[in-house]
């Protein structure tokens, strides 16, 4: 009995049933069948799973092909002469299931090629969705950067306010400029000079201008350095080094800056 599942589990009936064996091992099956009833019910079963599923996915030819096809046969068994004991084969059950199991395939095939279809489509639109998904964590990202920054700037302003060792100077505006303002935190021990870019109230200069920091130290002016006057500008700018002054001033200058300050350009002044 073991050996009977055995022989079952082989396949050989399916291929049996298919007509994909060469004549000898047909006749094999055949004497099996004969010896074995219990083969005859399981290759049965077989052909009817086989006949069903090729039903299945059948696609019947149109009305007009298959008229045409019927005539041209009966044409051609009309006319054919029979002649003695010969014999006409008419299909049968094998030639069926290969019909069937034909347009399977082909059904098969038009049901994969629109499933690769909608999965290509899919996958272009994941594909959308993930180019979104980053430019839009990008965005975010440099926001998030954008915003350390600033959280950075306000706290080196609050560090230099709240630090006893700065002194901070307002420099108010000149007849050159009445509305313009602008901080300076000095610190003679560290020898530091800051202006305050966030409180800075200064007309914009222009690509060709810049604008100067002086220290009026014993009655003389000490170059600290230029700088651009920016909307968006924030922070605490370091300026030169210097260990005394009794003022400061800024004159608007060519870019670059100038050995000397143009008295006529003072933009702002005040004294410690």
């Amino acid at each position: 009995m073991e050996d009977l599942r055995s022989y079952i589990e082989s396949g050989i009936l399916e291929l049996y049933a298919a007509g994909d064996l060469n004549p000898t091992e047909r006749l094999e099956v055949e004497a099996m069948l004969i010896k074995h009833p219990t083969l005859k019910t399981e290759l049965a079963d077989i052909e009817k799973s086989l006949e069903k599923y090729a039903k299945a996915y059948s696609i019947a030819p149109p009305a007009a092909l298959r008229d045409k096809v019927l005539g041209n046969l009966s044409t051609a068994i009309a006319e054919t002469p029979i002649a003695g004991n010969d014999i006409i084969t008419l299909p049968t059950r094998r030639d069926s299931f290969f019909k069937y199991a034909f347009a399977a395939s082909v059904a098969l095939l038009i049901l994969s090629l629109g499933a690769l279809v909608s999965l290509y489509s899919r996958l272009q639109e994941s594909r959308q969705q993930l180019t979104a998904l980053q430019a839009s964590n990008q965005q975010f990202s440099n926001r998030v950067n954008f915003m350390d920054e600033k959280l950075s700037e306000r706290e080196q302003i609050l560090n230099v306010l709240r630090n006893p060792e700065y002194k901070m100077v307002k420099l108010k505006g000149t007849k050159q400029a009445p509305q313009a303002s602008m901080m300076v935190a000095f610190n003679p021990a560290k020898k530091e000079v800051m202006i305050d870019m966030a409180a800075m109230e200064m007309p914009a200069n222009d690509t060709e201008h810049q604008y100067q920091l002086w220290a009026l130290v014993d009655g003389k002016p000490v170059d600290l350095g230029v700088f651009d006057m920016q909307a968006d500008d924030e922070g605490m700018k370091k300026m030169k080094a210097i260990d005394n002054a009794q003022a400061f001033a800024v004159t608007l200058e060519p870019r670059g800056g100038s050995q000397s300050p143009t008295m006529e350009q003072m933009m702002v002044m005040g004294a410690i």
